[in-house]
Order: structure tokens, then sequence, then C-alpha cells
């Protein structure tokens, strides 16, 4: 079974009611007739009702960038999956850095909350990779095997199927610094390869997106290699343009 690409836009802290409207209204009609990629967005969840709106007809999917691991209850401040699955939420990114930086967010944490998207029959994009020190000291390998083994390890193999792994250099994010194709590649084989070892059609059917920097004038050369299944798309995902672009790159390069 070939793999259906995913190209998805964290939006991170931006937006505005009328911005999530307008920015939702350009890429449907950017996209129109594009075929052969999956597209979702996960704005701000502040947003989601707008997005929901303005998404309403068109194959765009709805995204989180974030879900809390209890249901329901005495939590102040905390956003369900059951509540994201209320606005037709499908897709919810765990684990990015920033949230392991800022937030302090463990291994163990993120595999309880890929337990809690799998329960409500959600899609994780579970991102993974290594910081500019650990990879200077060799260490990229084994950084993104740990974050895996995370999930493989307190859930079973099985539970990747259907998922999305999201490789992310920190070295890479926001700072207009990309893995080049060739590096992008090594680490998603070993990826799969990784996951291989403990099931051979699972590591086949997971979509490996690479994330860090990715625009408009990379996209095709990244998803001409055949473990970049997608992207996960930061800063180029608030301009339709750009964002458009890099979905008919992945869409062309994939079929």
């Amino acid at each position: 079974m070939a793999r259906r690409p995913l190209v998805m836009g964290n939006w991170k802290l931006n937006g505005t009611k009328r911005f999530t409207k307008e920015l939702v209204t350009e890429l449907k009609a950017e996209l129109t007739g594009v075929e052969g990629c999956d597209v979702a967005i996960a704005p701000p969840v502040m947003y989601l009702a707008e997005a929901e709106m303005a998404l309403n007809g068109s194959k765009i999917a709805l995204g989180s960038q974030n879900v809390d691991i209890t249901v329901n209850g005495a939590y102040t401040g905390d956003i369900s999956a059951e509540m994201l699955k209320d606005f037709g939420v499908k897709y919810v990114i765990i684990g990015h850095s920033e949230r392991r930086a800022y937030h302090k967010e463990s291994n163990s944490f993120i595999a309880e909350k890929f337990a809690t998207l799998k329960k409500f029959d959600m899609v994780p994009v579970l991102c993974i990779g290594e910081t500019a020190e650990q990879n200077e000291k060799g260490e990229t390998e084994s950084v993104c095997a740990s974050q895996i083994d995370a999930i493989i390890d307190s859930l079973g193999v099985q539970a990747l199927m259907g998922a999305v792994i999201a490789y992310e250099p920190i070295w890479a994010i926001g700072t207009g610094k990309s893995a080049t194709p060739a590096q992008a590649q090594a680490v998603h084989k070993f990826i799969r390869d990784h996951i291989a070892q403990n099931d051979k059609a699972v590591a086949e059917q997971v979509i490996l997106q690479y994330g860090g920097s990715v625009n408009d004038k990379n996209a095709a050369e990244l998803f001409a290699q055949p473990d970049i299944d997608g992207a996960l798309v930061g800063g180029a995902s608030l301009k339709a343009p750009a964002f458009a672009a890099i979905v008919k790159a992945a869409a062309k390069a994939k079929n």
C-alpha cells in the first residue's frame, strides 16, 4: 500500500478570528483540484470554531497543537481529546520540541497523550528530533529512537498503526536552517528501520513527515526522498501561497 503524503500546518501562537477565516478561504481556493495529498491545519485552540466553519465542505482536515490526558473534571485550563473531537479535530500534534522545552513534557507524558488520542480514534502527530548539541555529538539516532521507544514500550508497536511521526531537528525549527534532503532522508530511513525491527508492516505504513524550516523552495527536493512522506510546516503555513506550494510539491513528488 502506497503511503499517502500529509502536509500539515502548525500555526503555533499566531492568528485572530479574522486571520483564521481569511487564511482558510485562501487555502481552499489555492488547493482546488489538488489531489493525492492529505492536508491539515492546526490553528490555536481558540480558533478551532472559526476554522471548523471555514473548512466546511473542503478536504482540508482540522488539527490541534496539543491535548491533555484527562477527559473531564477539575482540571482548570486543560483541553480534552473529547472536546477537540467535538470540533471535528482529526490530527493532534504531541511532543513538539517547544512543548518538551517550555513545558518540560517528558517522553512518558507524551506517551500518555498518544494513548489518549488513540482511545478517541484521533491521529497523533508525534514530533521527535535532536538539539544542535546532540546532533554535533552524533546522538541524532539514539535521541530519535528513545523518543519513539517511549511509545512502543508503553503501548506496543501496533499503536503506531495509522499514526504520524514528524522528524523535526530542533536546530532547524524556525531558524531558516533546514536539514539537507539527504540528511533528512537518512534519519527518516533510520526511523522506519527502527520501527521495522519491531514490526515491518507498521513501519511500512507509518507517515514520516519532515519539519524544520520547510518552505516552498526546498519542499520538492525533500519530497523526492523515498522515506519523507510529507511535512509539518511552521512559518510557511501562515501564508496561503507558500503552504499551497508545499502541498502541490508533495502531491507531485509522491504521485
